[in-house]
């Protein structure tokens, strides 16, 4: 399969500001997806420089940076060299990214947040 946009949002999150989730904060990844919608480790290793996260938020700049992944674990990181600012996603190796599925990101202040993915479609489109 080729490379994949993945977006994300914000779903709901009891005992947070966002309990209800919220709509316009989120994420879309490009990324090499299995058939079953995995990501695909060795389609990564040979497309990483095209794997790339665009984090948006309403009270925020967007922040561009790059699907990332060491070791066993994945994280998205916006500067390359820095490790301040990488957000590691708990288990993305192991989740299906299929539309009503969901992805827990910690974000830059440390908190788990749950995202749902909301589309799932080729990147080339």
């Amino acid at each position: 399969m080729p490379l994949s946009r993945i977006v994300m949002r914000l779903a709901r999150n009891p005992g947070t500001e966002f309990a209800g989730g919220d709509d316009h904060r989120g994420y879309s990844l490009i990324a090499p997806l299995t058939a079953d919608g995995h990501l695909d480790e060795g389609l990564y290793a040979k497309t990483k420089g095209e794997c790339t996260v665009h984090r948006f938020a309403p009270d925020e700049d967007p922040a561009d940076g790059r699907l990332a992944r060491r070791g066993t674990r994945w994280y998205f990181d916006y500067e390359a060299g820095e490790t301040e600012d990488d957000e590691p996603v708990h288990r993305l190796g192991e989740h299906r990214f299929a539309v009503g599925e969901y992805v827990t990101v910690t974000d830059e202040d440390g908190r788990p947040l749950t995202y749902k993915v909301v589309e799932v479609r080729p990147a080339a489109e």
